[in-house]
């Protein structure tokens, strides 16, 4: 039996479109992932049997083979648990129970604990960014990370905390609830930066007058000068005078900071992000490491 189930995956700064292939066949009981995994998709082979043992369906004894699709891309990342045992049960129970959702135009996310409850992921954001974009109807994912997805706009996001109530929304037994994103203007999350003023600044005319023309402008500026000039107060204080950010640019900022797993509260960042990187960094660590 062979059940396709739709899920995703942080590649760098974007998501990309994985489908969790499972197969189940007469055989000697064994239990194989392929797809190039990492080390914390292997351990799903100890995480799958306990969780799904823990919510009184059991593992099935044959031969069961899970491909992520496309294979010749790394996997790295827990999101794949839920998908997996999604894929399993259905094909444990095909001709018993009858699929209510269309699970090729559904998305399906989460890392999950042995007791069955789904955890919290990275990068959810940027994967239910990706769901939209694909066409896909709706995304389903850790409750916890069901805010911050609800804020992509023509898709249907639904939250769940265990793996029975996801089960029950794809059968049709009891249909999760749909969480609304925020109707007026997303929350202002401070992304990071001091509450600072560029009004603050006394003296430093010449300097200032560059800033602003370079925020007008949308230029590039490098300060050099001796230890205490400045140049750090001033370009903490940069941010305060561009423009606001417009959805889309939020939406994409914010979803660097879920990837990073430091978007924590339930709104968009709305503040643009000011870092204040070491003079002895690397060029790699500057770039963003690998």
């Amino acid at each position: 039996m062979l059940t396709h189930v739709q899920a995703a995956a942080v590649l760098g700064v974007e998501a990309y479109q994985v489908t969790v292939e499972v197969h189940l066949s007469a055989g000697l009981p064994a239990f194989h992932i392929v797809g190039l995994p990492d080390g914390a998709v292997r351990e799903s082979r100890l995480r799958l049997p306990a969780a799904l043992d823990s919510a009184g369906y059991g593992f099935p004894r044959d031969a069961l083979t899970i491909n992520l699709a496309p294979a010749d891309i790394r996997k790295d990342g827990t999101a794949f648990d839920l998908p997996m045992a999604i894929g399993i049960l259905l094909g444990m129970h095909a001709g018993t129970i009858e699929v209510a959702v269309d699970l090729s135009r559904t998305m399906i996310l989460g890392e999950l604990g042995l007791d069955g409850s789904i955890s919290p992921i990275r990068g959810a954001l940027p994967m239910a960014m990706l769901a939209r974009d694909l066409g896909f109807q709706s995304v389903i994912l850790p409750q916890d990370n069901a805010a911050e997805a609800a804020c992509v706009q023509e898709i249907e996001v639904y939250g769940a905390s265990h793996l029975q109530a996801v089960l029950d929304h794809v059968i049709g037994r009891r249909a999760l609830r749909a969480h609304r994103g925020p109707e007026e203007r997303p929350q202002e999350v401070d992304a990071g930066a001091a509450r600072v003023d560029f009004d603050e600044v006394a003296g430093q005319v010449v300097v200032k007058r560059a800033l602003e023309v370079a925020a007008a402008g949308g230029h590039n500026v490098m300060m050099i000068g001796p230890p205490g000039a400045g140049k750090s107060m001033l370009a903490r204080r940069l941010p305060t005078i561009l423009p606001p950010m417009s959805f889309q640019e939020s939406l994409e900022t914010s979803a660097i900071y879920s990837i990073t797993g430091q978007l924590k509260a339930k709104g968009l960042i709305r503040q643009r992000p000011y870092r204040h990187p070491h003079h002895t960094i690397s060029d790699v660590g500057l770039a963003g490491g690998g």
